[in-house]
């Protein structure tokens, strides 16, 4: 559901941010910008972007964001709970994401993933992204993104 004007669980969907994302540690370079997030810049976040979230009765077991461009929606902090993922949460997540850029005349749905999350890769994919471009971070010489696309029909 598209979070509502009078949502109060920032705090529960910080933690399920950082709950998802924890296995990225270590493992990506440089570090996930959720380490940067509180649930007051999530707050602000849902202020300028369109949020999704998605209960299991009262528990968030997961949320997108969606920043509305000219051309497209860029899709970030996508988070399942990890003992919820593979039962389609993101799947429903990311619908949502595409059935509200074609309700803005939006062509497209672009997404940024780390280099080192194959799994990412594999299920961003499934999905009908493809790769359009690689990028590195401030200060990086090597890629450290790739950035995924999705045209819509």
């Amino acid at each position: 559901m598209k979070i509502p004007a009078d949502f109060d669980h920032w705090d529960d969907m910080l933690a399920l941010i950082m709950h998802a994302f924890a296995t990225m540690d270590g493992v990506i370079d440089p570090p996930s910008s959720a380490h940067l997030l509180t649930a007051d810049t999530l707050r602000d976040k849902a202020r300028q972007e369109v949020g999704f979230v998605a209960f299991e009765g009262d528990r968030i077991v997961g949320c997108v964001f969606a920043h509305e461009r000219t051309a497209e929606f860029y899709v970030g902090k996508l988070a399942v709970a990890p003992d919820c993922q593979g039962q389609g949460i993101g799947r429903r997540l990311m619908l949502a994401v595409e059935d509200l850029a074609r309700s803005r005349g939006k062509a497209a749905v672009e997404l940024q993933t780390r280099i080192e999350l194959t799994g990412n890769h594999a299920a961003f994919a499934r999905l009908g992204f493809h790769v359009t471009e690689r990028t590195a971070h401030e200060g990086y010489v090597r890629p450290t993104s790739i950035t995924m696309r999705k045209v819509l029909a």
